[in-house]
């Protein structure tokens, strides 16, 4: 366990100032392109890089988050650390430490949440114990002592010693001015939930190899090629326990609330994938995200054509891939005291939503216009799934023949292979681009609620490299 632990700690490393470096150099490039379009203009200084300016945090999440994945049985324990090992966007998690910096000190009820993580750390009761008591055996525990850990007789009930009464100091008033309680630190919750997210992403990365037969993930074998797809399945399931375990201890019923419905989307999206690119027609959602979010009266948004498959496709984008975004953004601003009627909340769940669809709508641009070496797995995968994208709805518009390979989802022989020379003849990629940058633009406009700082300017930052990504 030792040995692969450094071993997976060292290539984290690796991985990551490779990435840093390789991002310090793209800085210089992108500042020139972080002019917002209805926004207050911002400062001239340079671009706030969110990578460079979070490094700390993410290296401290990397670093305490491989004593999360530990288990008694070897094969999880390389399962559940596999995709950890390569190098990632980590997204997620940087949007959850990117608004609790933003929005700390903001919510009403901040100053208790700050007294109470202060006083967590006084006494020792840092989110780091095991997630598992030592009493109970239910997985892999250091600290577990010998009677609990053996099966050589009957279980004998021990009774605790008594423990003396905690001293609780008095917590502070809530009529705190803002300007008290502001702080530029993260609370240990947010950082815990800013691995939960992650965990919960890289579980449903398992599932998906498995589901959609991918033989690469980051540019190296994808784990159901490496272990085979019972093993992968399984080391899913076991992230999102862990995840579970992880969760309880935030101490809000709302975040717990907020990433249980994530985990729930996940699955509802993927059936609505499995259904909606066939024949079979799914209703109509009361409340599509077919339009981008928005919180005050800005300016209409093109919308896309209006048809069941895309009102599907992009319900879809939403629980597949938003979802976790704007939900993990929304509960890191409930953990720094945000409450209800508060705009913040609100912000960051606009904020998330607007930029996972952005972000997936780009994604599925790549499946076309990049190279299985710059994508690090197969491109074209999704026509070979039989799943239609946004360049392809909207190149069957120019090429009404594309319906009906829509339709049988790409299963006749040379379907998939005419279909890409219609798209790449089209402007399907292009406007598929174009409505990205319509969401990311919203999600750029609704930071103007937020005070303005280095976190904010790393959000906005982020919209821009978000479409402009070519990996």
């Amino acid at each position: 366990m030792g040995s692969w632990s450094s071993l997976v700690t060292a290539s984290m490393r690796v991985a990551y100032n490779a990435r840093r470096i390789a991002r310090s150099q793209s800085v210089r490039h992108h500042s020139a392109l972080a002019q917002p379009h209805a926004c207050p203009a911002p400062s001239t200084s340079a671009k706030t890089d969110p990578y460079v300016f979070l490094a700390p945090h993410l290296e401290q999440m990397r670093t305490s988050l491989l004593t999360l994945l530990g288990s008694s049985h070897p094969s999880l324990n390389a399962i559940a650390q596999y995709y950890f090992l390569h190098p990632s966007k980590q997204l997620r998690p940087l949007l959850v430490l990117l608004f609790a910096r933003a929005t700390n000190g903001l919510g009403a009820e901040f100053p208790q949440v700050n007294w109470a993580a202060d006083n967590a750390r006084a006494h020792q009761q840092e989110l780091d114990a095991p997630l598992t008591r030592k009493d109970i055996l239910c997985d892999w525990n250091p600290s577990m002592p010998d009677h609990t850990a053996s099966f050589e007789t009957a279980f004998e009930l021990r009774i605790p010693p008594p423990q003396p009464l905690p001293c609780t100091p008095t917590p502070p008033l809530l009529h705190q001015t803002h300007s008290q309680a502001l702080t530029h630190t993260l609370l240990p919750t947010q950082l815990r939930l800013a691995q939960i997210v992650e965990m919960i992403h890289v579980a449903s990365l398992l599932h998906d190899d498995v589901l959609d037969k991918s033989p690469l993930r980051r540019g190296a074998p994808s784990a159901p090629a490496a272990f085979g797809n019972k093993l992968a399945v399984l080391g899913g399931d076991f992230l999102l326990g862990r995840a579970s375990a992880a969760l309880s201890r935030l101490g809000s019923h709302e975040v717990v609330e907020l990433i249980a419905s994530v985990i729930a989307n996940l699955v509802e999206g993927e059936i609505l994938q499995m259904k909606g690119s066939g024949t079979e027609a799914a209703p109509s959602p009361s409340s599509s995200a077919s339009s981008a979010i928005d919180l005050k009266d800005l300016h209409s948004s093109p919308s896309p054509p209006s048809s069941d498959k895309w009102s599907i496709y992009l319900k879809k984008t939403y629980l597949k891939t938003a979802s976790l975004m704007a939900k993990g953004a929304r509960a890191a601003v409930v953990l720094g005291g945000c409450r209800e009627g508060e705009v913040w909340k609100e912000v960051a769940y606009a904020y998330g939503r607007n930029l996972g669809i952005a972000f997936q709508l780009i994604d599925d641009t790549l499946d076309f216009s990049s190279s299985t070496a710059q994508l690090g797995k197969p491109g074209f995968a999704d026509l070979r799934l039989g799943l239609a994208t946004g360049p392809a709805l909207y190149a069957a518009e120019e090429f009404p023949e594309l319906e009906a390979m829509i339709e049988r989802r790409f299963g006749r022989d040379g379907d998939v292979e005419t279909a890409l020379t219609l798209i790449s003849s089209s402007r399907g990629v292009e406007r598929t681009r174009e409505l990205a940058r319509v969401h990311a633009e919203k999600a750029r406009e609704v930071l103007t609620f937020l005070p303005k700082g280095e976190a904010r300017d790393a959000l906005e930052g982020l919209t821009e490299d978000v479409v402009k990504r070519r990996w």
